[in-house]
């Protein structure tokens, strides 16, 4: 295992022990700062570096969100980390929304989902989730990048309002959030690579945050939110009938807030 010593206490011996039975030659590092953990991960990866690896940056000075929007975490503020580790599923689609499930199924009830990257709580953004792929001969090296408010930010400039963790984990940490979060998060990526994302589909719609309202998407679309498919695929009741959204890059908002968000 290799792990680097930081300020914080993190919990890097006890995730190691519970997840390297069912993935060899997994390790954990945790860097005090770095520009962005899944830059980090696809750099090491395009330099031959494939072992499967769980690395948390205390501090990102120039972490990436959805379509190239800034996460930077503050040390407190937020947990950031990403996974990196060979992945080749039969079947990519609905990758991401596993991934926030298992997220949301950690931190508790009140967590929600939004297709296809987002997790909300009481319509406020609480984290957010980056995949990003290297080829490795006939095999993928999936990097798998997530970022959580464990404190609420103080920016102001938002597209989305925040929601912090503390909001409903007064004694959460970035350390104990990650304790929490990271060995199921592991599992269900390896639940994924078999099985893939029909067996989420109702606990995933269960978790729906625009389930039954009326969105709109930025390529035009508008009617109501029926949830996903066995693929993860959004559906939307439109005039014209029922629409599928399968496109990443679609934005989807309930219609009563900013479209720019």
């Amino acid at each position: 295992m290799s792990t680097l010593a930081t300020p914080q206490r993190w919990p890097a011996e006890n995730i190691w022990q519970s997840v390297v039975p069912h993935l060899p030659g997994f390790s954990v590092e945790i860097l005090p700062e770095i520009d962005s953990s899944n830059t980090e991960l696809m750099r090491r990866a395009r330099a031959g570096q494939h072992d499967p690896i769980l690395l948390v940056a205390e501090r990102q000075s120039a972490g990436r969100g959805r379509q190239g929007r800034a996460w930077l975490g503050e040390l407190g503020d937020a947990l950031t980390f990403s996974i990196g580790l060979p992945y080749q599923p039969d079947n990519w689609s609905g990758l991401s929304l596993a991934v926030g499930l298992s997220l949301a199924e950690s931190l508790g009830p009140d967590v929600q989902l939004k297709w296809p990257n987002d997790l909300w709580r009481q319509q406020r953004k609480l984290g957010g989730i980056l995949i990003e792929a290297a080829s490795q001969g006939p095999q993928s090296y999936a990097v798998i990048g997530v970022g959580l408010n464990v404190r609420k930010p103080t920016a102001t400039d938002l597209r989305t309002p925040a929601a912090a963790i503390q909001e409903f984990w007064a004694e959460a940490t970035a350390p104990l959030v990650l304790e929490r979060v990271a060995a199921p998060l592991i599992r269900m990526l390896l639940e994924f690579k078999s099985q893939g994302f029909a067996p989420l589909q109702h606990r995933f719609n269960q978790r729906d945050a625009i389930l039954g309202q009326v969105v709109h998407t930025s390529d035009g679309i508008q009617g109501v939110c029926e949830g996903v498919d066995e693929l993860g695929v959004l559906q939307i009741d439109t005039a014209q009938g029922l629409v599928k959204v399968n496109n990443a890059e679609v934005r989807v908002r309930p219609l009563h807030l900013s479209a720019g968000a």
